[in-house]
């Protein structure tokens, strides 16, 4: 609240004019930071609530609102919010005390402070049904025409907010919409090639029955439009049976005496045609058919921009989905399920991946990113850094080295673009995860017992931005920590992007991820039944930014935590990956209840890795676990088939000890030779516990 002393001040609530009363508009104060929303009596009056009926905020508005029409309002202003703009307007549909629906017109102006944050929104709320008409017309006629004139200007206003062709038709078939120009039927037809379809039929009481795909060269009165790029006007019940015999046997059984049919023309060609019937004789004066030919045309232009729009997102949408992986590979012990959920609220298509990258030597790379924006370059983008991600983690890069050098590529693509990813390497025979992000937001672990929690991580940069703009990980640091968790049999790794946080009921992130949270804990114990539940969260009608979602479950039966061996790799020239055994090993050894043996354990370690990283080329693996006797072995193993030996340093060396340090730490060492390699290993005596008091 404290920023609200920068922001110019209107008297709460703003004082309604007269003028506005008069003509049947009400006014709405808004004051987004407490929540609170004033109506005047006007207001009150439009959408049918009684004082007491209104709680002051906008869940009041709920009683006269249907819940598509309130989706459809909040998307709006959320919209006009996030857009930046300072108005926004929208017809929406109530629903009276008596059961009887109406049309309203919203008119908001958005006020913002000095830093451009929304804090309040003032407005106009009016009965649509006294739109201005022609003050001078008179009589029945001339109440019809005005009725139809409003009707027609607010479906064009409705029509102009449309995205796809069933946005378009849902308004036709709507009977609150186009009912009151006193047609029965309304149709709307699509030209396809040399044919039209019937995408819609509004049936208002009766309809007519016409082949869902008729000929545009037919002896029917759509084709006649499509053909003549005319309108088509049938005055009579005769003039139906005459002129269209074909069509008169479905006409003859009805109430049917007139008709119309609008060609909708864009760019000169027609796209489809939309036909009216109508209990009434035609009789259609001049000025009547002037209305439904400008109703044909804002038609035919929602229906284009509807049908452009499609076309686009079916293309973005495939060659997304073309670039993401065509299958997931089974890897052993793990079940893994992975969604990917595109945008239908939106204008455009994102960026989002995923991939699963098996490894060899038992282990397994998973991914998950989304790179800037919301249109074909970012799909594009996204299948490049895609696969030179998975070919660097192939190649065997450390996670951090191959964040890195994806960054470096895309950064070289000369594109101004940025990614967001996380990366994970697992051990499949211990479990162990190595986990790098960049500009992501942390992943969320399930344990076998149900419970879950975010995994917080150092984390860095976006993909694409420059190495000085990155933290160093210290000296020869990639910019990309790496984080070490265990998962344990049962255990789930969930990986998503920031579509799934945006969901239905959250203001930001944080709410998006508790909400996630709470639906990963309460959901099914399958993979797949999981990944469904956690995609509902969007809701039917998606979000407005693409989703991809990735679920990595251990096999096995859960453990306690704590319990099982540790493995790392060691790879030539990390410099993280020792750092990394150090911190897993103190953390086993407490967990073992040896914790005054961690010094000493952590110490011998780190001297057999050093001598594995000096003085082999391949690089290795460390591991630790509890044997059976009671004793916790620490093993080292590389591909150098030369064994070690002990030998005496000098005063002053600065090498030279390292196995004599590992035998005065150790109960026992010893070698031992392994294929093309060896394994050094060396264990200790966990003391007993003190007896029970």
């Amino acid at each position: 609240m404290a920023e609200r002393g920068t922001s110019p001040e209107v008297d709460w609530p703003a004082q309604p004019d007269m003028s506005l009363a008069l003509n049947h508009m009400g006014t709405f104060d808004w004051d987004l930071d407490s929540g609170r929303m004033y109506l005047d009596s006007t207001a009150l009056g439009v959408l049918d609530l009684r004082p007491d009926e209104f709680s002051g905020t906008p869940a009041g508005l709920r009683r006269r609102m249907a819940p598509p029409e309130e989706a459809r309002l909040d998307a709006r202003v959320a919209q006009a919010l996030k857009d930046g703009r300072s108005h926004y307007g929208a017809y929406v549909r109530i629903r009276r005390r008596d059961g009887s629906r109406a049309w309203a017109h919203i008119q908001g102006h958005i006020l913002r402070n000095q830093a451009g944050r929304p804090y309040r929104i003032i407005g106009i709320l009016r009965d649509a049904a006294h739109d201005p008409g022609d003050p001078g017309a008179g009589g029945e006629r001339a109440e019809g025409r005005r009725r139809m004139t409003g009707v027609v200007e607010r479906t064009t206003a409705i029509l102009a907010h449309a995205r796809t062709v069933n946005d378009v038709t849902d308004v036709l078939k709507d009977p609150e919409a186009l009912g009151h120009l006193g047609a029965v039927s309304v149709m709307l037809g699509i030209v396809d090639g040399g044919r039209i379809h019937l995408v819609a039929e509004g049936r208002l009481g009766t309809h007519v029955p016409e082949l869902e795909y008729t000929r545009t060269d037919a002896q029917f009165p759509m084709s006649e439009a499509v053909r003549n790029l005319q309108p088509v006007f049938i005055d009579s019940r005769d003039d139906f049976r005459v002129r269209y015999p074909d069509l008169w046997q479905y006409i003859e059984p009805l109430t049917v005496h007139s008709g119309v049919y609008l060609p909708l023309i864009a760019q000169g060609r027609a796209i489809g045609a939309l036909g009216l019937l109508y209990e009434r004789d035609g009789d259609f004066t001049d000025e009547e058919r002037n209305v439904l030919v400008a109703l044909g045309s804002g038609i035919a232009q929602s229906l284009q921009r509807a049908i452009l729009f499609e076309q686009e997102h079916d293309l973005a949408e495939g060659l997304q989905r073309a670039m993401l992986p065509r299958r997931i590979p089974d890897v052993p012990g793990t079940r893994i399920a992975v969604r990917y959920r595109a945008a239908r609220a939106g204008q455009k298509i994102g960026g989002d991946w995923y991939d699963v990258v098996p490894l060899g030597d038992g282990r397994v790379g998973v991914m998950i990113g989304d790179v800037q924006g919301h249109d074909t370059d970012a799909a594009v983008i996204m299948g490049q850094l895609r696969i030179v991600l998975r070919a660097y983690a192939a190649e065997g890069h450390t996670p951090g080295t191959a964040m890195a050098r994806a960054s470096a590529f895309l950064r070289d693509l000369a594109t101004d673009r940025l990614a967001a990813c996380t990366y994970a390497e697992m051990d499949l025979g211990t479990g162990m995860l190595q986990l790098v992000r960049a500009g992501h937001h942390d992943p969320v672990v399930r344990r076998g017992d149900g419970t879950c929690h975010p995994v917080p991580m150092a984390g860095g940069a976006p993909l694409g931005l420059p190495p000085n703009t990155r933290p160093s990980a210290g000296p020869g640091g990639t910019g990309y920590p790496v984080t070490s968790l265990e998962l344990h049999p049962g255990d789930t790794l969930v990986l998503c992007t920031d579509g799934l946080l945006e969901q239905p009921g959250t203001k930001n992130r944080e709410e998006g991820m508790r909400a996630l949270m709470e639906a990963v804990c309460a959901g099914p114990v399958d993979v797949e039944e999981l990944a469904d539940t956690l995609c509902d969260l969007r809701g039917d009608q998606g979000g407005r930014d693409d989703m991809a979602l990735l679920l990595l479950r251990r096999r096995g039966t859960p453990t306690p935590r704590g319990g099982g061996p540790m493995r790392l790799r060691l790879a030539p020239g990390d410099s993280e990956g020792p750092a990394t055994a150090r911190h897993l090993i103190r953390a086993a050894v407490a967990a073992w209840g040896a914790e005054e043996l961690t010094d000493e354990i952590e110490l011998a370690a780190d001297e057999l890795m050093t001598n594995a990283l000096v003085h082999t080329d391949g690089g290795g693996h460390v591991s630790l676990r509890m044997t059976a006797e009671g004793r916790i072995r620490v093993e080292v193993e590389d591909s150098s088939s030369a064994l070690p030996h002990r030998r005496e340093a000098g005063d002053w060396a600065v090498s030279g000890r390292g196995l004599l340090l590992v035998e005065r730490l150790a109960r026992e060492w010893g070698v031992e030779p392994r294929g093309g390699g060896k394994c050094v290993w060396c264990e200790f005596i966990v003391p007993e516990p003190p007896p029970a008091p």
